[in-house]
């Protein structure tokens, strides 16, 4: 298709240092503390939850990354909770060749996370992908408690993660920049994968230690994207909430133990 070869193009001619430099100065200046009332009237952020006040953030980054108070993301009781506040984008069943379907493309396991080694644990497991907007709090939580096994960066580049970028671009979700988690809990192991945003690769890790436990803060998208978990076979169920396009937010339950 003509449409989508231009959005790749274009795409590609601006995902560079340059414009990532530009954005990250922008977004971190002292001046940008001026678009942050704009910046929630346009999103209709709700700053009662927020835990300052407005003019208490000096630049509109720190204000994207802005922490909520405690109470304002209760933790659900259930085994397996959202990481993340976000739109439910996929989710479904991986395939015996490893793959698993977004809007219509096919990503490999071992694209996305790197071996086949680590891809071939989650064949015929189950796939879930959460999509953050710059609406959404971007703070990402433990999911469940879990020791970690390893953790490792893929990818060079960050492509756009949204509905556009996901039905034009070109595997963004398997070649973009990539904070991957594997974790061992007591339903198996799980592929805590957090994605890049558009031009910047900014995923900043607040626990770095082994044991993560469910519900704590465990890092934070400094410009905001994606985050998607793969379960083993015959690992977990998803609840009857999970559906496409569906809101969630940290604490929530969306799957249990089988």
């Amino acid at each position: 298709m003509l449409k989508e070869k231009v959005y790749r193009t274009m795409i590609e001619l601006t995902n560079n240092k340059i414009t990532s430099k530009m954005l990250q100065h922008i977004m971190t200046s002292r001046i940008s503390k001026s678009f942050i009332p704009s910046y929630k009237q346009f999103y209709r952020i709700d700053i009662t939850e927020v835990s300052k006040e407005l003019d208490e953030f000096p630049t509109l980054q720190t204000f994207f990354t802005r922490k909520l108070m405690t109470e304002a993301r209760p933790i659900a009781s259930n085994e397996i909770v959202s990481p993340v506040d976000a739109k439910i984008e996929s989710f479904g069943n991986i395939t015996v060749q490893q793959k698993f379907r977004v809007k219509g493309k096919n990503y490999s396991l071992q694209d996305l996370l790197g071996k086949e080694e680590h891809a071939k644990r989650y064949e015929e497991g189950q796939f879930i992908v959460f999509y953050l907007s710059p609406a959404d709090y971007h703070r990402i939580h433990s999911p469940l408690d879990a020791t970690v096994l390893r953790q490792y960066v893929l990818g060079n580049h960050s492509y756009p993660v949204n509905q556009l970028g996901l039905t034009y671009g070109k595997q963004p979700l398997s070649h973009n920049y990539r904070l991957v988690t594997e974790l061992s809990a007591t339903c198996g192991n799980a592929a805590f994968i957090k994605v890049g945003a558009m031009f910047v690769n900014s995923i900043k890790l607040t626990n770095t230690t082994e044991q993560w436990t469910k519900g704590e803060e465990v890092g934070y998208f400094e410009f905001g994207s994606t985050v998607i978990m793969l379960f083993e076979k015959d690992c977990v169920t998803f609840l009857n909430n999970v559906q496409r396009n569906a809101s969630i937010r940290v604490g929530e339950a969306f799957a249990d133990v089988l």
